[in-house]
């Protein structure tokens, strides 16, 4: 089995792979808690992957490479994609993973992965199997935590799923329309603004809050919240097949 591992700024999330297909998949709130999983001792695991949002991850690091090899995915590492992102010593590696998963779904076509989870990230590939870049906003939760953090009195409200209402009529509600609403309004927009450039464009949700905005979009898309797991199973396929 092959082993993905994705540290991002508030959870970990972990897949088990044989081949392209997902046999198992585990989120922990820390790297602790992923090794008291004992996930290392139960599974005979060949080669791992793991990327990561956050620093000092050396002694989880040294933990992996006793028990399988270890690749370190960073902006530097070969994917099938050729990148064309200015500053690559900047670019988040979900961002990379994710065009490359999107583009491995539909290779040569016009991609927009959209990731909807701490930040939502706007990720484009061209029909040259190229990523250019695209956007970076704030997450639904950090638009209610910036909300209360820089005002006097907004209470920290919770995403509510159900929620719709255009027109709030209280405060809680206003806030809720601004953010829940207005997110969704911006995904839209951007959809829009992109195909209107790339009539054939494709376009994929990922991320923690894809559910949320999956029923919400105005355009059908393609929605895998495991999209990043696979993208990282298929940039390690890519590196192993570079060795033999």
């Amino acid at each position: 089995m092959q082993l993905v591992i994705d540290i991002g700024n508030t959870r970990v999330k972990a897949a088990l792979f044989e081949q392209k297909e997902l046999k198992h998949f585990f989120v922990y709130s820390n790297t602790t808690e992923f090794l008291q999983s004992e996930i290392l001792e139960k599974y005979t695991i060949e080669n791992c992957i793991l990327v990561s949002v956050i620093d000092s991850i050396e002694s989880f690091i040294e933990t992996l490479k006793k028990k399988t090899h270890v690749l370190i995915y960073s902006t530097l590492t070969p994917t099938p994609l050729k990148n064309l992102y200015q500053t690559i010593d900047t670019l988040g590696g979900d961002r990379l993973i994710g065009a490359v998963a999107g583009n491995f779904l539909y290779p040569h076509q016009h991609v927009l992965v959209i990731d909807t989870g701490t930040c939502i990230k706007y990720n484009f590939v061209n029909n040259r199997n190229e990523f250019i870049g695209g956007a970076i906003s704030p997450g639904i939760k950090m638009r209610f935590q910036a909300l209360n953090a820089f005002t006097a009195r907004l209470p920290f409200l919770k995403i509510e799923e159900s929620y719709n209402l255009l027109i709030g009529r209280n405060s809680n509600e206003n806030i809720l329309t601004g953010v829940e609403m207005g997110a969704v309004a911006e995904v839209d927009g951007f959809i829009e603004q992109y195909s209107s450039l790339f009539p054939d464009l494709k376009v994929i949700l990922t991320g923690g809050d894809s559910d949320f905005f999956e029923n919400r979009l105005k355009r059908s898309i393609f929605a895998d919240p495991l999209l990043i797991l696979r993208g990282l199973n298929i940039v390690l396929d890519y590196n192993l097949t570079r060795r033999q």
